[in-house]
């Protein structure tokens, strides 16, 4: 997904962001609180790990890393900025 998001005004995302986000599966317990966090709806719970079900409306706001418990959110800034942009700073 590249270009500007009809759902969500304001904000484009741009290619090239490449692994940014990972979950480390035997250290997470399945809280779900990235779930709920993620304003981008990238994870999912499967057999009780969360999962990343897609990058392309991740928002790079760190917030998964951040709530996580158990540090099962391998997270790291994308190279060069790109991936997300808003009309609001």
């Amino acid at each position: 997904m590249a270009g500007r998001c009809e759902d969500i005004p304001g904000v484009e995302w741009v290619k090239g962001t490449g692994e940014f986000i990972r979950v480390v599966p035997e250290l997470c317990d399945g809280c779900a609180r990235c779930v709920r966090v993620c304003l981008g709806d990238c994870y999912e719970i499967s057999a009780k790990k969360a999962l990343v079900r897609s990058l392309e409306r991740c928002m790079k706001c760190a917030a998964c890393w951040y709530v996580c418990p158990r540090d099962a959110i391998v997270f790291s800034w994308p190279r060069g900025g790109t991936g997300f942009r808003t009309d609001w700073g």
